[in-house]
């Protein structure tokens, strides 16, 4: 820890003082960014109105699966942090998938999707669940016809697409979701208002817990705007965590890369809004902060944090909470007889 020392009166001796704020400010200012207030870009997709409004009632369609009762929302809760209430989630034939699903809350900033990385942006992202057999189990053809029979959606995808001569197609599905999602951000946490200057942000527990944060290691694999998101780390890069947290079977991102050396490889959690989404890690074993945190003190830095700096370091992350957007349930297309019935 960076310390200044002060002369004590009196005794001729250098004691050590806590820095001041403004060191701990510029430290953090040097690994971490706030999040921005406006809505992000995005790689070749502009965020039209037009089209934020029709990925918005994509996300929240449960006719888009194959039983038409599962949407993005179910596993995405936007009133639950971005995820859902299980460990894992719930999907087509209540089939339970293998990893807990990630936030979608602030996702827009990440380098990759998925807790493996498999795809490289949003818009792939929204094409992997609608049609993964365990999630929404449906077909890219029956999205596009299921659209393409309400008249709702066929004016919303000309006014989000005005340009295609054929705007329904399952890339514009993706489009529009992507858009949707990406004003899913959480901006002036007590966090950034610290790191942008507030003085009174933060109160000392919460300093010392960034500042145990980054000087014990954390900082090392969360980072950046999103406190996370932006690499692949190993789980267990010291020791690994037993087989009820880290499932033997589900090697990471060794099923993307084939490498061996990315087995029990993950993306490292986005730390953004993380004390609303227990349970924690991909397998949603752990269901309080602290006890997330001791793990990731044995796991990868090696060390017993003490329960006095457990404490600290989860009243620093409870300061990543942001803003929550606000999102107001859309009124969807009406059905027409000529929807695929579900499965």
């Amino acid at each position: 820890m960076k310390r200044i020392f002060s002369l004590a009166l009196g005794l001729g001796l250098m004691l050590p003082t806590v820095a001041s704020a403004d060191d701990l400010r510029a430290d953090a200012n040097a690994v971490f960014k706030p999040i921005p207030s406006v809505v992000p870009a995005v790689k070749d997709n502009a965020v039209t109105h037009e089209k934020v409004e029709l990925g918005k009632m994509l996300f929240f369609d449960p006719r888009l699966s194959r039983s038409q009762i599962i949407s993005c929302n179910s596993c995405h809760n936007l009133g639950t942090g971005g995820v859902d209430a299980g460990p894992t989630s719930i999907g087509h034939g209540w089939q339970k998938g293998p990893r807990r699903a990630p936030t979608v809350l602030n996702s827009v900033f990440n380098i990759a999707q998925f807790w493996d990385g498999r795809a490289e942006d949003l818009k792939a992202q929204a094409k992997g669940p609608v049609q993964a057999s365990v999630e929404m189990n449906n077909t890219p053809a029956n999205v596009v016809a299921t659209l393409a029979a309400m008249p709702g959606y066929v004016d919303a995808f000309k006014k989000a697409f005005p340009r295609e001569k054929e705007p329904i197609t399952f890339d514009n599905f993706a489009k529009a979701i992507e858009a949707f999602e990406a004003t899913l951000i959480t901006p002036a946490a007590r966090f950034d208002q610290f790191l942008e200057g507030s003085e009174t942000a933060f109160d000392d527990a919460e300093k010392k817990g960034l500042r145990l944060f980054m000087d014990k290691g954390c900082a090392a694999c969360h980072n950046g705007i999103n406190v996370g998101g932006n690499g692949y780390y190993p789980f267990g890069v010291i020791q690994k965590p037993g087989a009820e947290i880290l499932p033997l079977g589900d090697k990471g991102r060794f099923a993307v890369s084939k490498t061996a050396s990315d087995e029990y490889v993950f993306r490292a959690a986005p730390l953004r809004n993380v004390a609303l989404r227990a349970p924690y890690f991909h397998s949603g074993q752990v269901w309080s902060l602290e006890q997330a945190v001791a793990v990731m003190g044995d796991s990868q830095l090696g060390e017993k944090l003490t329960d006095e700096d457990t404490k600290l370091i989860v009243a620093f992350l409870k300061t990543l909470t942001g803003e929550q957007p606000r999102v107001e349930m859309p009124i969807l297309p009406v059905r027409t007889k000529d929807v695929p019935k579900p499965e």
